[in-house]
């Protein structure tokens, strides 16, 4: 009788996860979709101050070098897509952390935000037994927003430009059935 529930049992697992990676896939088109290179313009420079900087974390500026690097020592995609997710989260953080409600950047970075809480629900069983020990030595310095790290300025739509470079790079399951848009770079 147990033989006849495993492929039962196996179908429901399967429709599971299938379920699972198209909400991932929708919150990554959706974040492709809030990422364009004119919507970074528009909100992150051109509604900000002549060179205005936001002090984040060294580690918080995460660039395709940094991934690479990452790739080249055999870090898995999920430690690198929950890195991504976990830097990304604080650096919009910070960035909405500057702005008042009524800056027309707020709503963006709002919509930006939940996205990015939305993915960390996909992402909540990811624990240090499933994420690589560099990974998550950063993500957990970058969590605590730890006082002895070394601090640099860096403009927000350079923080926003790294955050989908790296997206990109990232194997995420939907870009199976649509190629990612590739941004001009700037």
């Amino acid at each position: 009788m147990q033989r006849g529930y495993a492929p039962f049992l196996y179908f429901v697992a399967v429709l599971g996860l299938e379920a699972a990676m198209q909400k991932e896939c929708r919150i990554i088109e959706a974040l492709q979709n809030k990422l364009t290179y004119q919507q970074r313009l528009q909100y992150m420079k051109h509604y900000f101050p002549i060179n205005y900087t936001v002090n984040v974390q060294f580690e918080e500026v995460l660039r395709v070098a940094n991934i690479t690097r990452l790739r080249d020592r055999n870090v898995g995609e999920l430690s690198l897509r929950f890195l991504w997710l976990s830097v990304n989260s604080q650096v919009l953080l910070k960035i909405r952390a500057v702005l008042l409600e009524k800056h027309p950047a707020w709503e963006y970075t709002r919509d930006l935000c939940l996205l990015f809480d939305q993915l960390a629900e996909e992402y909540e069983n990811c624990n240090q037994g499933n994420v690589d020990t560099n990974v998550w030595d950063v993500v957990e310095q970058v969590l605590s927003g730890d006082a002895g790290s070394s601090r640099k300025a860096v403009r927000p739509k350079a923080l926003l430009d790294n955050c989908a470079k790296v997206m990109w790079m990232l194997p995420f399951a939907c870009w199976d059935s649509c190629p990612p848009l590739m941004f001009p770079v700037p």
